[in-house]
């Protein structure tokens, strides 16, 4: 009997549910801590990244329209669904450098972070929406809506967690997300990207790409069809000239915590409406 040989991964980007090799046909290697190949991966160009913005653009409508309570439950089973990978995140984890311990309980807090933030689906809007006091016959209300398309720069650290934290807060509100994902952690990225494609999450909500996040910023901080962008995991030299960008279509820039777990990390991609409704007699 022939003996069997494992066969090896191949990482793809993910956009709209699906998992393209970048237009250009580029790829780049994923190294460990000595240098060691682990694998290639695909190096995503500036048209993918329009791509991946058109798939999250066709998505955000109906990603909004859904019930508070979907959108929870929807998050719930991606976390399931991580949880019955758990092992398979952990290897990708020490493969990139993390000890078994830091490994383990890393995916044990990225998990527990899904189901935290999906729990604030049908809640953010009674702790960030208010009934405004004013001077008239008039109801007043403030209460929170999703800002749209939302660029994510993932955290090189930790891997896992990082993305998680960043992306949970973006998605669950009704947003849908872009995010960059660079170096050994394109590895856990592309992973999530399989447990997300295989769970209720509609195709387009999330969007990765792996590639090159100095290449890839500008083009994303000058999209005209890009709400915000979360520079979290941007490159420390950034230029300043980049987000000069952003003026072009008043687009937010949000600086947060890799692992942020705060209602007001959801709220950075909210935009607050105010409506006056006459009291009737």
């Amino acid at each position: 009997m022939n003996e069997h040989l494992p066969v090896d991964k191949t990482f793809k980007l993910f956009i709209g549910g699906a998992f393209p090799r970048s237009e250009s046909g580029r790829t780049f290697a994923v190294r460990d801590a000595k240098g060691a190949l682990l694998a290639n991966a695909s190096q995503a160009s500036r048209k993918d990244l329009r791509e991946a913005v058109r798939a999250a653009r066709g998505a955000q409508e109906s990603w909004a329209g859904r019930t508070a309570y979907n959108r929870g439950q929807i998050l719930y089973r991606a976390a399931e669904m991580m949880e019955a990978r758990r092992p398979e995140f952990v290897s990708v984890l020490r493969q990139i450098g993390v000890t078994p311990k830091a490994a383990s309980k890393q995916v044990d807090q990225a998990i527990d972070r899904w189901v935290w933030y999906a729990g604030w689906a049908d809640k953010t809007h009674h702790i960030l929406g208010t009934v405004n006091p004013v001077a008239g016959p008039y109801f007043n209300f403030t209460f929170p809506e999703p800002t749209g398309v939302v660029g994510v720069m993932a955290p090189d650290e930790p891997a896992l967690l990082g993305l998680v934290s960043r992306l949970a807060a973006v998605i669950v509100s009704g947003n849908t997300a872009v995010a960059v994902v660079e170096g050994p952690a394109s590895l856990a990225a592309i992973t999530l990207a399989e447990v997300l494609a295989t769970s209720d999450l509609p195709g387009g909500v999330v969007n990765l790409l792996t590639g090159d996040k100095n290449e890839l910023l500008p083009w994303m901080m000058g999209h005209l069809d890009i709400n915000a962008v979360d520079l979290t995991g941007a490159p420390k030299d950034l230029d300043p000239t980049i987000l000069e960008e952003a003026a072009v279509n008043v687009k937010r820039t949000v600086w947060g915590d890799s692992t942020a777990e705060s209602p007001y990390a959801i709220a950075d991609f909210l935009e607050m409406k105010t409506v006056w409704h006459p009291i009737g007699k």
